[in-house]
Formats: C-alpha cells, structure tokens, sequence
C-alpha cells in the first residue's frame, strides 16, 4: 500500500482552538455544553445560536427541540443543558452581536468544511484498505481503526519488507532504544535516529491497544511500575507487538488473539 495522503486533524485543531478562544472571551456558554466543540450538535448549536444575544430566550421547550432536531445523543436532559448554559461566566467585553456574528460564523464554516473533508478522506482510506491484500493480517490487531491501519501499512509495512529480523525493525520505527558503553559505563537512551512517521503509527497502535487488550494492558502497567514515564512504556507495548507483527506480515498469517502464545498465557493465567 501506497504511503497514506496527509488528512487534515492539524487544521482542525487550529481552527478549533481559535474558535473555543473566540468563545471564552464573548459566547463561554457553549465551550463546554456538549463533549466536543468539533461535534456536529455543538457546530448545529452555534450556527443557531452564535452570540448570547440569540440564547437570551433560548427556554427548556426550544433546547428539546433542538436536541431532537439533531439527534443528541449524550444523555443529558435539555433542563441540564441549559442550566449549564445559564450558569455559564459573562464575558466582560462582549463584541457587538453583529461582529460576533461574523466570526463565529466564519470558524464554524471552517470546521464544517474540515469535517467534511476529513469525512471524504477517511472514506477514501478505508476503500483503499479494502482493495489492500495485507490489510487483513493486520485488521484483527486490537484496537486498531481503519485509519491507524492504513497507517501501519504504509509506514511500518515498508520497514517489514525491508529488513530482516523484528527487532530490527523496532528499531527503525523508533520503539527500540538505544544502547551506549564507553568503558565501564553503559546507558540506554531514547533513539533519535528513527523513521517518525512509523514511530507515530506503532505507538499509536500500542497506545490503543492498552484500552483493549489485557495482555498490552498488562506490559503497559508493569512498564509504569518500574518506572517508566508513558511515552515509555508506551514503546515497549509497540516494542512487543512489532514482534507480532513481524510474524503475521512474514508468515501471511491474519492476527488472531486465539493463536497468539503471550496472549493465551495471559489469559490462563
């Protein structure tokens, strides 16, 4: 598989960083009424309501219709809502409503347009994945999504066809360190001299699949009770499953957790 086209989650988060600035200083009310400002029910919201000029008469009767209008699904009863809303800080130095108008409008625009696009792209991706012979070894890895997947096909899968053992290739994707003796003394230190893209795309795998996995779960504890600061251990858990990696690429074998040893004498045990 081709190396994955760059998506668009940096822009998003600028744009939605200016956006939740603009919103602390003049509108604080909707920065935490729903769990994301990015989400399409808080952009709905605001689109509908960008300055607290357009909320003043916003009462329970309105917040349910709007929730059912926009199938709002995080459980909270509109009386919730708009008490979070109302109990929300006044701005001190409110913009003129019209001003604010505009530039609440324009960022919400933005995000709308990013989603938009990151929505093609990940569809774009996922038919990729699907046209990929060895996507499905990898596609049983725990925790692991469409977009992660596509990128350890296109990063770490170049590096499986490359080198010639798996320790190898922990060292080329960054998750292996790097050891140092100069006479009596001997330090092991964080390896610099790696391909990023692929050290970003195992980690985050490694970082995922901690959340699901009980036996990653558990290289991930014992790794912080020795000591070790997150990102750390972090790379040991993707240290570990470049080792399972490396025999489902090499022996064209899709990961299964019933077939994986350390997995199973974990679970015995």
């Amino acid at each position: 598989m081709s190396r994955a086209a760059p998506g668009t989650p940096r822009p998003r988060t600028g744009v939605s960083n200016q956006l939740a600035a603009l919103l602390d200083q003049h509108w604080p009310g909707p920065r935490h009424l729903f769990c994301s400002l990015t989400s399409a029910i808080a952009l709905a919201f605001l689109t509908d309501y960008p300055t607290p000029q357009s909320a003043a008469r916003l009462g329970q009767a309105r917040m349910a219709a709007f929730c059912t209008r926009h199938a709002y699904r995080g459980g909270k009863p509109p009386s919730e809502l708009l008490a979070r809303l109302r109990s929300a800080p006044t701005a001190p130095l409110g913009l003129p409503a019209e001003a604010l108008i505009t530039l609440v409008t324009a960022q919400v625009r933005l995000l709308v347009g990013l989603q938009a696009t990151i929505a093609q792209l990940e569809t774009a991706i996922k038919a990729r994945l699907t046209a990929c012979s060895r996507a499905a070894l990898l596609a049983g890895l725990p925790g692991v999504g469409s977009i992660n997947l596509a990128q350890l096909l296109a990063e770490v899968g170049p590096i499986l066809d490359r080198v010639t053992s798996a320790e190898q290739a922990a060292a080329e994707c960054g998750a292996a360190p790097v050891t140092k003796e100069s006479g009596k003394s001997r330090g092991v230190y964080f390896r610099w001299a790696a391909n990023t893209r692929a050290r970003k795309a195992i980690t985050a795998f490694a970082h995922n699949s901690r959340l699901q996995s009980p036996w990653a779960a558990e290289l991930y504890a014992n790794a912080r009770a020795r000591g070790k600061r997150h990102p750390h251990a972090t790379r040991i858990v993707a240290r570990a499953w470049i080792r399972v990696i490396w025999a489902c690429w090499h022996e064209a074998t899709p990961y299964d957790p019933h077939h994986h040893p350390a997995a199973q004498r974990f679970a015995a045990a």
